[in-house]
């Protein structure tokens, strides 16, 4: 297939994480990728890391002159390219290609949300997503549902594809583990709960430390607290001034930017995703549960996918979110946990991902 995917996308999140993961998976299937990103951003930056064949158009402009260029731009790949694919990962241009599908360029068009912001539920974004586009690809039941009932799109154009995680890459490391936690001062029978994500408030950070730091109060000493993440829109001063208000600076290590993610994750006796919001893919989540890791989660976008009671909380809740972390520290629940994240995680696999992606544009070609 010759497919574009567009990656408009300013940094690395989980939304450019998902189409370039994708990309890079149709690529080594054999498939002719053209992956269309803005210019000197993280998300091209990563694009190109991968080998991944990128141009760069501007279709985030607000300026007219800039944003007729990028049409003219457009109109010249797909002369050159014609793609039968063309798959959109953001808003920002979507309607521009469903415009140049209706004009007759012989594409299908494909709508992936990575975000978990509704799109507006207005008569033109009805008729965008329902008649324009080909397929809607959404990332969790919640998504899918507000397509359905509120944006009436038909229920042939809606397809759920979760994404996918390097299983390999993220199965437990026993000897990363030793290594993880005798370099963060984490002896053998400390209780170390972890939080893999970037500095960010909607991950939940602050929540995290006061829970942990209730925990420590009702008598669990051996707990420890590891942040695996690093400085983006917060700060680790930022990040150090919850945990000194806390005052559990004595029992919590921060990583740092590392490349040994997962040995730094396999280090963990419970993950959790704190987040108070959006989650509509949950990398860290998927990578957690592949190291087998498990998993406690706030119920915001995907997670209640992925998660069931009594390891699910509401967001925002640290009272909650301490009993959860106690709750899954008893063999039994945890027993219990470890195998319902199994039984996801093996619909979680880049060959899954890969080959539901393959499915849904098989589809729209046959069809």
């Amino acid at each position: 297939m010759r497919i574009f995917q567009v990656i408009n996308v300013r940094w690395f999140n989980a939304t450019a994480w998902y189409a370039i993961t994708l990309s890079r998976l149709l690529a080594d299937a054999g498939h002719e990728v053209l992956v269309l990103t803005q210019a000197d951003t993280d998300a091209e930056r990563a694009a190109k890391a991968l080998g991944l064949t990128t141009v760069s158009v501007d279709l985030n402009t607000t300026n007219p002159v800039r944003f007729a260029r990028a049409i003219g731009h457009i109109i010249q790949l797909l002369r050159a390219h014609r793609p039968e694919i063309v798959n959109c990962h953001r808003g920002e241009g979507f309607f521009l290609w469903g415009l140049l599908k209706l004009a007759g360029f012989r594409f299908k068009l494909v709508r992936t949300r990575g975000d978990q912001r509704p799109p507006r539920c207005d008569a033109f974004n009805r008729w965008l997503h329902a008649n324009a586009a080909d397929a809607v690809v959404v990332t969790n039941r919640f998504m899918a549902d507000y397509f359905l009932k509120r944006m009436r799109t038909p229920p042939k154009g809606v397809w759920l594809i979760q994404g996918g995680v390097d299983t390999e890459r993220f199965a437990f490391d026993p000897e990363g583990r030793e290594a993880v936690r005798a370099e963060f001062g984490f002896g053998p029978d400390d209780l170390v709960v972890g939080l893999l994500g970037r500095f960010d408030r909607v991950k939940g950070h602050r929540e995290l430390i006061r829970a942990v730091a209730r925990l420590r109060a009702e008598g669990l000493a051996n707990v420890r607290l590891f942040l695996i993440g690093f400085d983006t829109a917060m700060t680790r001063s930022e990040i150090e001034a919850d945990i000194e208000a806390a005052k559990v600076g004595d029992i919590t290590r921060i990583s740092g930017r590392r490349d040994d993610v997962a040995a730094c994750v396999s280090a963990l006796d419970v993950g959790v995703v704190a987040s108070l919001w959006s989650e509509a893919i949950a990398r860290s989540a998927l990578e957690i549960m592949a190291a087998g890791r498990p998993l406690v989660s706030t119920s915001v976008g995907v997670m209640p996918d992925l998660v069931s009671p009594p390891a699910l909380v509401a967001p925002g809740d640290e009272a909650a979110l301490a009993r959860a972390i106690a709750e899954v520290t008893k063999p039994e629940v945890r027993a219990e946990v470890l195998d319902r994240q199994k039984r996801i995680m093996s619909q979680l696999t880049l060959e899954e991902f890969l080959k539901r992606s393959l499915n849904l544009y098989s589809s729209l070609l046959d069809g």
